[in-house]
C-alpha cells in the first residue's frame, strides 16, 4: 500500500468520529478466509510490539522476590511478592479485580509453577499468564516492551480486532503501527494476504473504514 493511501484511510477513520471527552482507541479488525480455525495451530495468537507505542497507559504487574522487586520499582505498575500469592489464592474474587486492571504480568521464573497452580485458572482464560524472567535478570526491558505490545487473538472466530493506537496519535505513527501489525499477521498466515478477506480501521465511536492491505510490504 502506498503510504499516502494508508494515511488517507487513517484520516477518514478519524474524521468519522466527533470529538469525545475521553481518549478514543483506534482498532484494526481483520476478517479471515480459507483458514480452518477449528484447528488450534491455525489460530492467530500473537503479541506484537507497536513501534510507536499504544498511545495510552498500559499497566504491567510483577511477581518476584524482594531483590527482583527492587529492579522493577520504576517501571512496573503493581508489584507483588511470594507472600501475596497465598493471599490471592485464598481470595480469588479479590485477585480477579486486580487482573481486570492489569494488561500484562511478568514473574520471576521460580514462582511460575506456584502461579500456574494457584492463579492459573484466573489468568489463563484471560490470556494473562505471566511472562517468566530468570532470577537475577533485570525485567525492566521486558516490562517496557510490554507497554508497547498488543495482542492479536483470533481464537476460533474469523473476525478479530487489534488495537493500533489512539485517535490523538499522529497519522504517521499510526501508519507505522498498522504496518507492523499487518506484516506480522501476513507472515503467520499460510497464504498471507490470501487468507485475509477484508480489514477495517475504526475509532472507538467512529465508523469502520475499509483498508486495502495489498501494498503493505
Amino acid at each position: 500500500m502506498a503510504e499516502s493511501n494508508l494515511l488517507s484511510f487513517i484520516g477518514e477513520a478519524k474524521k468519522s468520529s466527533v470529538e469525545r471527552k475521553f481518549k478514543e482507541s483506534i482498532d484494526m479488525s481483520f476478517n479471515l478466509k480459507d483458514v480452518d480455525l477449528s484447528d488450534p495451530k491455525n489460530r492467530i495468537n500473537e503479541e506484537i510490539i507497536l513501534p510507536k507505542g499504544r498511545g495510552k497507559e498500559i499497566r504491567v504487574g510483577f511477581f518476584g522476590s524482594q531483590e527482583m522487586q527492587a529492579k522493577v520499582k520504576e517501571v512496573a505498575d503493581v508489584i507483588y511478592g511470594p507472600e501475596d500469592l497465598a493471599k490471592f489464592s485464598e481470595n480469588k474474587k479479590s485477585f480477579k479485580k486486580v487482573v481486570e486492571t492489569i494488561d500484562y504480568f511478568v514473574a520471576e521464573s521460580t514462582l511460575m509453577a506456584t502461579i500456574g497452580k494457584t492463579l492459573g485458572p484466573v489468568l489463563g482464560p484471560r490470556g494473562k499468564i505471566p511472562k517468566p524472567v530468570p532470577p537475577g535478570q533485570d525485567p525492566s526491558a521486558m516490562i517496557n516492551a510490554l507497554k508497547r505490545t498488543v495482542r492479536a487473538r483470533s481464537r476460533d472466530r474469523r473476525t478479530f480486532h487489534v488495537p493500533v493506537g489512539t485517535k490523538e496519535m499522529p497519522d504517521q505513527d499510526l501508519a507505522d503501527n498498522i504496518t507492523a501489525v499487518v506484516k506480522r499477521l501476513v507472515g503467520k498466515l499460510e497464504k498471507g494476504y490470501g487468507n485475509i478477506e477484508s480489514a477495517y480501521l475504526k475509532t472507538t465511536m467512529g465508523k469502520a473504514v475499509q483498508v486495502k492491505l495489498e501494498g503493505i510490504r
